[in-house]
């Protein structure tokens, strides 16, 4: 069996705008279900009736399943259609999102959030992809510049739009919203875009299951590790052993190996190889940031949940802003220079996160916020440009796909290892806080609060807000340290620079011609 695959001529496409609608709403569909269910969960718990320690299954199941599933949509793609396999996925999305809305115990639901992130791991490569080939070159930045704004923009808004679909309406409409989304995206892919013609392509079995086992171990580490004290534990000891045993096998059998799961080619190209340890770094910070702000915001500002989203929200707007800048400049300037300005401006918000303080108002929250979404739009469409210049046409959807499982790595790295030093900090921060309140210190006796120290009942009352206030100043300094962290993995990105190659393209370029390819 054969046939012939071409990438599509963007001259001939039609009805652009309405294809660029169509995926974008269905890649943004997938990306707020990362987040939109979070605020939900004590509600779910409740419906459910899960335990505290169970109900975390409805994010992980999520996760673990659409991390799994994303490398193989260039397999996919390739053997079903491009065009056939982003419906498909679309309407098992949106059934499974329907079926996580009528869900009345958690089985049903970790059940139903599996096909969830199973059917939705494609639509972010896909969509990406579709976009890539439907622009001419010269406009590929622009074209970055949307998908961007939509996949950066997703998470930040998630947690607000569920917390108010839930207190509003119910936690089921968390998933219920989908429903409307999803049938409009159908509508434009199906009448509107264009299919590539298949390729049929033999199935590295073994190279899909020692991704899938390296992905899987790792994720049910990071999302386990939490509650399981990390390597105090087995089960994390083991995952990380199993992740880092197939992972090693996986590699050794894509180089040595012939017609693997991952093409050989996707490695070879030095700017993509380079673009997706830089896209790793991107992930950590994009979600670890909004991982950490809202409970700090909540716990010790003292915030409501709406306040949260209005605060957050110019983080959004500085993102919107830098799209349509840099949509512009990618065209005219070198995407190295626009990466490195963004990643300044990144490492400059988180420079000013370390000196946040429970006293101050919500100004530097507004400005760090506005400062950090412009720098993470200036890094991540220039990297999204540079990654896909000089690789072969017939990769894209085998890059999108690794992209985008890179992005996601990062990002939940990011979250659990943040997540755990936090926790760590908080404990170190409280010893060493509460070890300086004692007889002997002198301004312990100034202050009058030796009676709490001596455990006299007239000082109980002191005592509790004493170590209230240490509670508070130990994790607000622990959310600096992170800050602080973050900071100094930003600067460790800046040296993969010098990895990128730019190559200047013409006004009215196009893509460069491909023969066509047989595939016995």
């Amino acid at each position: 069996m054969s046939a012939s695959i071409a990438p599509i001529d963007p001259a001939t496409v039609k009805h652009r705008g309405l294809i660029t609608l169509s995926v974008m709403a269905a890649m943004i569909m997938q990306v707020l279900d990362t987040t939109i269910a979070n605020v939900a969960l004590p509600h779910m718990q409740a419906s459910l009736g899960a335990a505290q320690d169970t109900i975390t299954w409805v994010l992980t199941s999520y996760i673990v399943a659409a991390a799994i599933a994303t490398p193989i949509t260039g397999w996919l793609s390739d053997n079903i259609g491009r065009k056939r396999l982003f419906m498909i996925c679309v309407v098992g999305f949106v059934a499974a999102s329907a079926l996580c809305g009528i869900a009345f115990s958690l089985e049903e639901m970790v059940f139903f959030r599996l096909l969830q992130g199973a059917f939705g791991a494609a639509l972010a490569p896909l969509s990406q992809s579709v976009i890539i080939d439907i622009n001419p070159r010269e406009r590929q930045g622009q074209a970055m510049a949307i998908w961007g704004a939509g996949i950066m923009v997703a998470p930040i808004i998630g947690p607000t739009l569920g917390a108010w679909l839930t207190d509003h309406m119910s936690w089921r409409w968390c998933f219920y919203i989908n429903v409307p989304i999803g049938a409009a995206a159908l509508a434009g892919i199906f009448f509107f875009m264009p299919d590539t013609v298949r390729r049929f392509r033999r199935f590295d079995f073994l190279g899909f299951a020692l991704l899938s086992v390296t992905v899987g171990s790792l994720q049910f580490m990071l999302d386990r590790g939490p509650d399981q004290d990390w390597f105090n534990s087995p089960e994390i000891i083991l995952e990380l052993g199993i992740a880092i045993a197939a992972g090693w096998m996986f590699v050794v059998h894509t180089i040595m190996g012939h017609e693997t799961f991952l093409p050989k080619g996707l490695f070879v190209d030095r700017n993509f190889t380079a673009a997706s340890a830089f896209i790793f770094f991107v992930g950590i910070i994009l979600l670890a940031t909004m991982a950490l702000l809202p409970p700090m915001l909540q716990s010790i500002f003292g915030y409501p949940v709406v306040t949260v989203g209005i605060v957050l929200a110019p983080r959004g707007i500085g993102t919107m802003i830098s799209m349509m800048v840099v949509g512009r400049l990618v065209r005219m300037v070198d995407p190295r220079y626009l990466v490195g300005l963004g990643l300044a401006a990144t490492a400059l918000s988180l420079y000013q996160m370390t000196f946040f303080s429970p006293d101050m108002n919500y100004w530097p929250l507004v400005w760090s916020g506005i400062i950090q979404g412009f720098g993470l739009g200036f890094v991540f469409i220039p990297l999204s440009t540079i990654a896909f210049s000089t690789l072969d046409p017939r990769l894209r959807t085998d890059a999108t796909s690794f992209f985008n499982l890179v992005r996601n790595l990062g990002s939940s790295i990011g979250v659990s290892v943040m997540a755990a030093t936090l926790s760590s900090n908080i404990q170190t921060n409280h010893a060493e806080l509460g070890e300086h309140i004692n007889l002997f210190n002198p301004n312990v006796d100034a202050a009058g609060i030796v009676p709490a120290i001596l455990g006299n009942p007239a000082g109980l009352q002191q005592a509790a807000q004493l170590d209230g206030l240490i509670n508070l100043q130990s994790a607000m300094i622990s959310y600096l340290d992170d800050f602080k962290l973050m900071f100094l993995i930003t600067l460790c990105a800046a040296p993969l620079l010098l990895l990128l190659r730019y190559k200047p393209i013409a006004a009215g370029a196009g893509a460069p011609p491909v023969p066509a390819v047989h595939a016995d």
